[in-house]
């Protein structure tokens, strides 16, 4: 039996992906089991498919000044001896990680446990997570063009983001009649990521009695941030977290707001739908999302607001604009000639798997 260890956590973007390839992974008989964080979000996720889950110690390595600087390179190397010593009683053939501060120490044991790594990197520049997993990788796949000239050339791989199948076979109709939506009115589905975007959730609020004038408004404002004064607004449906259904609110979505986190942006292409992106700003980041905003902009797939820019105003602005042009959005879409990601990682993966 082949034995393969996924690794990724922190935020849905590290996660989803791993879970993209796992149909592909049982079609060639791996065994699979998974490394996370206690109870980071990926918990959850990968346990509701029913996959062996181990929780070890994780510390964010951080470019800044702050007390957690102290105490989080302690809990990374226990997070090594945690990771060692599963990795020496699983015994996988390979590790692919997805990256996020909890693979550190699961790729560094793997590497010297003498396990092949193969790691993916989402954004166009590579994360410190990434930065320091590189050199004990055998391949870094890659999602954009621009990023291999940050790439050793003999490890990087441009793959694209694997990409959830089921997405691409949503149900329109499951979604209007799960948000009691009508027929006659068009879409708006805004995205703001897994813990919420308070810029977007606000101008998404201020701006929807005018919104609800031509469309109707699905809303995943994330966790806590709920506006109970809302619940019974019609044409409006607010949730904190869209699972099994998300494929369904894509199918019925015209238009998509969203950030622009690599793996969220991908999937959009793949479903050639209509967006606007408003990344996460320089100041509350390393400005990566600015970055695959701008890609995705330049090749015409998206339109771009910048957070600093977000107004009720420019909000409306975007909107109407990209609704008088979706056609040209969704024809450049088609021609991207979006790669098969899934097909291209598990090749990888078999012939860099150690040989038992």
């Amino acid at each position: 039996m082949k034995k393969i260890v996924l690794t990724g956590g922190g935020t849905a973007g590290h996660v989803t992906p791993n879970i993209a390839l796992l149909p592909a992974l049982k079609a060639l008989s791996y065994e699979i089991e998974y490394i996370g964080s206690y109870q980071g979000m990926e918990k959850d996720l990968i346990e509701a498919m029913e996959i062996p889950y181990h929780g070890i110690s994780s510390g964010k390595l951080r470019r800044y000044l702050d007390i957690k600087n102290l105490s989080d390179p302690f809990k990374v190397i226990k997070g090594f001896g945690q990771a060692f010593r599963l990795l020496g009683k699983i015994k996988p053939n390979i590790v692919f990680s997805k990256g996020g501060f909890v693979s550190v120490p699961v790729v560094l044991a793997a590497k010297m446990r003498g396990i092949p790594v193969i790691i993916h990197e989402s954004d166009i520049t590579p994360g410190l997570a990434n930065k320091i997993s590189i050199p004990a990788a055998r391949k870094v796949c890659c999602n954009f063009p621009e990023t291999l000239k940050y790439l050793p050339s003999e490890k990087a791989v441009l793959t694209g983001s694997p990409i959830r199948q089921e997405l691409l076979q949503g149900n329109p109709e499951d979604a209007r009649a799960y948000c009691h939506f009508t027929a006659n009115k068009p879409v708006l589905l805004i995205i703001g990521g897994s813990s919420g975007a308070k810029a977007i959730n606000d101008a998404i609020r201020a701006l929807l009695p005018k919104l609800l004038e031509s469309y109707q408004v699905i809303h995943l404002c994330g966790k806590g941030n709920l506006d109970n004064a809302l619940i019974n607004t019609k044409g409006y449906a607010q949730f904190e977290y869209i699972s099994q259904q998300l494929k369904d609110m894509f199918a019925l979505s015209d238009i998509v707001i969203s950030r622009a986190g690599a793996n969220a942006i991908c999937e959009l292409l793949a479903l050639h739908k209509p967006n606007i992106l408003i990344p996460l700003s320089a100041a509350a980041s390393r400005g990566d999302q600015i970055l695959n905003a701008k890609s995705f902009e330049k090749q015409g797939f998206s339109f771009v607001l910048l957070e600093e820019d977000l107004t009720e105003s420019t909000l409306l602005a975007a909107i109407r604009q990209v609704a008088e042009k979706k056609d040209t959005y969704i024809a450049s879409m088609k021609k991207s000639g979006q790669m098969d990601s899934i097909q291209t990682i598990v090749e990888l993966i078999e012939n860099n798997a150690k040989k038992k």
